[in-house]
């Protein structure tokens, strides 16, 4: 007769309040992992008899034990760079920013050009940011500053004459210089084509290629400049692994990025799973979709993959670059301009449907939300209906006819919960009036998604908003109505958790094998610094991740 023998677990983690996210075992004490991969979800006293001399163990402490996060809308590049720039959210009136930045100034000399992150659109109050301003500041030196939502920049004039964009330049529609009623740039500038040739003197162009052109670096940068490039991705792994993150579904994306990834995995540095799309812009052509399928054979793997193709139908809410079905309240003449025409976006959402890829589209406006809708229906009737899980990114309005299109076109809405106004670190204003009341009902609709039964999966956008998923979480509980009879958009802490675990697996196809707890999925997990659920909602923020356990090693440890 033979004697079956039990492996000793690679990792356990003991003394838990294991929140599983597993409909079929909800909670537990103790998690173990082999080979990377969970081996069992039980009792304390069923995981310790997995403990041999070489396990690795971790002491919950009566902490939270949940799956790892999963950040379903960021920039890992771009952030990873700006966490050296100046950071000015919280910073108000000119006085504070003229000392914050004459600071910084002095801190960085020999800097061709200084970069700020974090600018509110109000920094100034209700007077709006021109280059007289930072001239005030900083007259000698090229300097720009960016809002939140990096979808507006205010350059001062020196900056705006090294760049030639001092008196304009032709750009295409939902791009524009604000220019003064002197025929020269005001310095603020409105989406990629308007600011990137200023933005191109800070030096870190490659940065942003995923996000700007989609393109490839010409030239292909130095052995130098490459180990650079891949000490940045280090950076960002390293922030998101500090955050309880263990994948990332980046919202830029080119070849350069995913070689740099496939590098630092060689290098035994990759810490997180990560997922980067090819990013099709609107001066493309179809058959440079050839590049999408390519990122997708060539990069498949458990850690490294593509197999989406991201795109901008429209801007921002606060530059009036959101496309709008009526017009915005604030400015009774304008709807926004698209960046494709809803036909346009209807025959390429078509092609990449075709070649078998998910869709990711920025959509701000209810205009945008409505007409991506439109090309994705038009996609199912052309190539037949499929598990697409194609995506809507942000849906900051929409309107009562397009919540139920969800659901029927199995559509995913991919939403920020700090991003509405209020509910973190946002201000309401602009945002709300140019919004106007008639539409705050379907602003920000994340509950009237959930209860439709949509699938809405959550994320930061970093560096738009903080990347922290705990006061994400936060911010989804306690969001509060902009009106007393206004819906109430908040959810649960288990609806906030999905969000950023069950949802978020969900939404890269991958629901059986990471998002939750349980034998067979990844041992990507993370243990808190106290009991979530025991937690006043209040205080959610306190709550830190003590350990980030990715594939089973440790990668993050306070």
């Amino acid at each position: 007769m033979s004697v079956q023998t039990v492996r000793n677990a690679d990792l356990i983690v003991i003394n838990g309040r294991v929140l599983t996210m597993d409909q079929t075992r909800p909670t537990a004490e103790a998690v173990a992992i082999t080979d990377g991969l969970i081996t069992a979800v039980d009792d304390k006293t069923t995981i310790e008899a997995l403990r041999g001399p070489d396990t690795k163990v971790i002491d919950a402490r009566g902490g939270s034990v949940v799956p790892g996060f999963i950040e379903a809308h960021m920039h890992l590049f771009s952030g990873a760079a700006e966490l050296a720039h100046l950071q000015l959210s919280g910073i108000h009136g000119f006085d504070a920013l003229r000392e914050a930045v004459l600071a910084y100034a002095a801190a960085y000399p020999n800097q061709r050009m200084l970069v700020a992150q974090g600018a509110d659109y109000t920094i100034l109050g209700s007077e709006r940011v021109t280059r007289h301003h930072l001239d005030a500041i900083l007259p000698g030196r090229a300097f720009l500053m960016a809002a939140p939502d990096h979808h507006t920049y205010w350059a001062n004039t020196r900056a705006l004459e090294m760049a030639d964009v001092l008196r304009g330049r032709e750009l295409t529609p939902g791009n524009e210089i604000v220019m003064g009623a002197d025929g020269l740039a005001e310095g603020e500038l409105r989406e990629n084509e308007a600011f990137n040739p200023v933005l191109k003197l800070a030096g870190e162009e490659r940065v942003r290629l995923g996000l700007s052109t989609g393109g490839e670096p010409d030239p292909m940068p130095s052995a130098e400049e490459r180990a650079g490039d891949r000490a940045i991705m280090r950076r960002g792994l390293d922030w998101c692994a500090r955050h309880g993150i263990t994948s990332i579904q980046n919202m830029d994306g080119n070849f350069y990025q995913l070689e740099l990834l496939s590098e630092v995995e060689a290098e035994g540095d990759l810490i997180c799973r990560v997922k980067i799309p090819f990013h099709y812009k609107n001066f493309m052509t179809p058959d440079m979709l050839d590049k999408a399928s390519t990122m997708a054979e060539r990069y498949d793997s458990e850690w490294l993959s593509s197999r989406m193709v991201k795109l901008f139908y429209d801007g921002v809410l606060d530059s009036w670059t959101a496309v709008m079905i009526e017009p915005y309240a604030d400015r009774p003449d304008w709807v926004g301009e698209p960046l494709f025409s809803p036909e346009e976006f209807k025959r390429i959402a078509i092609e990449i449907d075709r070649r078998g890829l998910q869709i990711a589209v920025h959509s701000i406006g209810d205009g945008a939300t409505r007409a991506v809708l439109d090309g994705y229906e038009a996609a199912a009737k052309a190539n037949g209906k499929r598990d697409s899980r194609h995506r809507v990114e942000h849906v900051e309005l929409t309107t009562a006819a397009d919540i139920e299109r969800f659901v029927d076109l199995g559509v995913i809405a991919s939403m920020q919960p700090p991003h509405p106004p209020g509910a973190m670190s946002f201000p309401l204003e602009p945002t709300v009036s140019r919004i106007g009341r008639a539409r705050w009902p379907y602003a920000y609709p994340t509950r009237t998604l959930i209860e439709a039964g949509a699938h809405v999966v959550f994320a930061s956008d970093w560096p738009v908003a903080p990347i922290d998923p705990i006061e994400g979480m936060q911010a989804a509980m306690l969001r509060k109505p902009w009106a007393h009879d206004m819906p109430d958009q908040s959810v649960s802490l288990h609806q906030a958790l999905s969000g950023y675990t069950v949802e978020g697996a969900y939404a890269e196809f991958m629901e059986d094998r990471k998002g939750q707890l349980k034998p067979g999925y990844f041992g990507d997990l993370v243990v808190l610094s106290a009991d979530m659920e025991a937690t006043d909602p209040a205080l959610l923020h306190e709550v830190r991740p003590v350990t980030t356990i990715c594939g089973g090693r440790v990668t993050y440890q306070a």
